[in-house]
């Protein structure tokens, strides 16, 4: 199952953030490339002090604990949220039409 929802996320693109049960530790804002076999690879970039370092790494799937994925972002503070109106057409909301408005 974990390597069906892997090859998913891999298909999908998105920005995932991993795991990794046997070093106790998060690869954060990570693109899976590409799954062979048991071996996941990454990619993802690091920050430190004065330089940003990207890094590709290959990772048994025994290795993960678990996978995120970010769904959505808010802002803090006085920013108008984006409304249905102002979102892509594929991501927005349709009422059913059977549906009655809520009063």
């Amino acid at each position: 199952m974990l390597h069906r929802k892997i090859y998913q996320l891999c298909c999908d693109e998105r920005e995932v953030w991993i795991f990794l049960r046997d070093q106790q530790r998060w690869i954060e804002r990570a693109r899976i490339l590409d799954i062979e076999g048991d071996l996941v690879t990454l990619r993802y970039e690091t920050e430190e002090e004065d330089e940003a370092c990207s890094w590709e790494e290959m990772i048994r799937l025994e290795s993960i604990g678990s996978v995120m994925q970010k769904l959505a972002t808010v802002p803090r503070g006085d920013v108008e949220p984006l409304v249905s109106e102002d979102c892509p057409e594929a991501e927005q909301i349709r009422r059913r039409p059977d549906a009655t408005p809520e009063s």
